[in-house]
């Protein structure tokens, strides 16, 4: 799906504050700065800024600017991350050499995704293995499924996440290499069509330290229109 305005400026900073180039304490340019040198809307500057905020990578001093935080933290915040690639989205976050690897086929649903997606069990759908590491070690595994007929979640109008400490699957476990008995930080994603069908369904594993915190962000007054730019 298309990477808002917003996303992409957010992500710009976020890779030069990660990388050093702005140290923790360093002044960021003012909503009119940004606004001038990036060709963007106030709006868009403002909300780029909430969001490295809700990232824990800058703090805003009321009348006096936005600077880098002292403590860089990682926050993985929803639903941003959804409109990035997992390239875009962990080389926002990581000081080294993201490297992403895909494996897509179609298998056979079982009973449980039959009775998620409306099949019969048996039916083809697509699986897509998605792996990520940084410099070498693995920092999250996901396995997505979907109707061979959804290619992807841009038709989505719902997104449910939940996050919790569990026991990782094999698969998970051996890529992230845990120890038998270790947790692992895991995210239960189901995305849904505005029928209420559902046309994506993730489950994604983090080793339990990687983030400081979760965040999900949602727009309580949807009758009011807001800026996607």
């Amino acid at each position: 799906m298309p990477e808002p305005a917003y996303v992409a400026l957010a992500g710009a900073y976020a890779r030069r504050i990660r990388g050093g180039e702005l140290a923790p304490g360093a002044r960021l340019p003012s909503y009119a700065e940004l606004v001038e040198r990036h060709a963007v809307s106030e709006i868009v500057a403002r909300k780029a800024i909430q969001l490295l905020q809700s990232q824990g990578l800058v703090r805003c001093v009321r009348r006096q600017g936005v600077y880098v935080a002292d403590r860089i933290n990682l926050v993985r915040v929803s639903p941003e991350r959804q409109r990035e690639s997992a390239e875009t989205s962990f080389g926002n976050e990581a000081e080294g050499h993201v490297a992403v690897e895909r494996e897509s086929a179609r298998i056979p649903a079982s009973a449980e995704l039959a009775e998620a997606f409306d099949l019969a069990p048996g039916d083809p759908i697509t699986r897509v293995v998605t792996k990520a590491a940084e410099d070498g070690r693995p920092i999250s595994i996901s396995d997505t499924y979907q109707p061979i007929d959804v290619a992807d979640a841009s038709g989505a109008t719902w997104l449910e996440e939940t996050v919790a400490d569990r026991l990782p699957a094999p698969e998970h476990a051996q890529w992230l290499g845990t120890r038998p008995g270790d947790l692992v930080k895991t995210v239960h994603q189901l995305f849904s069509g505005p029928d209420g069908r559902l046309v994506m369904m993730s489950d994604i594993s983090y080793p339990r330290d990687r983030y400081d915190a979760f965040t999900f962000r949602m727009r309580l007054r949807p009758d009011i229109p807001g800026d996607e730019e």
